[in-house]
């Protein structure tokens, strides 16, 4: 006769199954992502945008509607559909605007002031997010992609990405000055420091100086400056890496070439 198997449950090729109450499974990393989020890097919109439409029962997900914007979804098995329509991935879009003074750095602003968004009207895009930040009173070369990963990439301080800047200033510096801002300085518990700062030129009571960072600190060169007395006239940022500004006019906006992508790639 033969012999019987040992008693009990034969042991599961399955994996472990996780926490149903947290999503998470027995490591602890959260599955997915949260359905906000999810939205955002689909290309429909920004996460504040979809939170509203989740808050307003707009969003089904397997066919039910889920008014939880931290609910976990796998981009890759769950079927998403807003308003009736299903959310699939949007074409990856990569631009290079050349922002002008006066507007804000975000989509929707509580103040309603205008927005870089407006560079944008009339152009066939996804939803579209900045790669970091220019203050409204700041000028130059914004990154805006839907691909999170490669934004993520270039806003890592630990990716030390220099970027340069031309900014003109109420005063010319003489050589101990120019000194003192590459010592850096503390302001507010930060420490202020730059990569490089040189004199491009000087006329009357103003001079440009190159100003080069490689940490994107909250208005990092204005509050430097203001820490010696310095007044900022002007404030243009001309370069991210090696991916140059060029002769873009203001206000306009283009898809990078497969060049310039290389360009910040490496």
């Amino acid at each position: 006769m033969a012999a019987r198997p040992p008693a009990g449950k034969p042991p599961s090729s399955r994996p472990p199954a996780g926490n149903a109450r947290t999503g998470k499974p027995h490591t602890g990393k959260p599955l997915g992502v949260s359905l906000n989020r999810a939205l955002s890097k689909l290309g429909l919109c920004s996460r504040t945008q979809a939170e509203v439409l989740i808050a307003e029962g707009r969003v089904r997900v397997g066919g039910k509607v889920v008014r939880n914007a931290t609910l976990r979804v796998d981009l890759n098995r769950d079927r998403i559909v807003v308003d009736d329509r299903p959310v699939v991935a949007e074409r990856k879009v990569y631009l290079i605007l050349n922002k002008p003074r006066g507007l804000v750095t975000t989509r929707n602003d509580p103040q309603q002031r205008d927005t870089v968004y407006a560079c944008l009207d009339g152009l066939d895009l996804p939803f579209v997010s900045p790669v970091g930040r220019l203050d409204k009173a700041s000028e130059g070369l914004l990154l805006m992609t839907n691909d999170t990963q490669f934004a993520n990439r270039l806003m890592d301080p630990a990716s030390h990405l220099p970027k340069t800047y031309h900014v003109q200033i109420g005063t010319v510096p003489d050589a101990a000055m120019l000194e003192r801002l590459r010592a850096g300085v503390t302001v507010d518990g930060e420490t202020l420091t730059t990569i490089a700062i040189e004199l491009l030129r000087s006329g009357g009571r103003t001079a440009w100086l190159e100003i080069v960072l490689d940490e994107g600190r909250n208005r990092h060169i204005r509050r430097l400056l203001a820490a010696h007395g310095i007044e900022v006239l002007r404030l243009i940022r001309i370069a991210i890496g090696r991916l140059q500004l060029g002769d873009l006019a203001k206000g306009k906006a283009r898809h990078l070439t497969p060049e310039e992508l290389a360009l910040l790639a490496g």
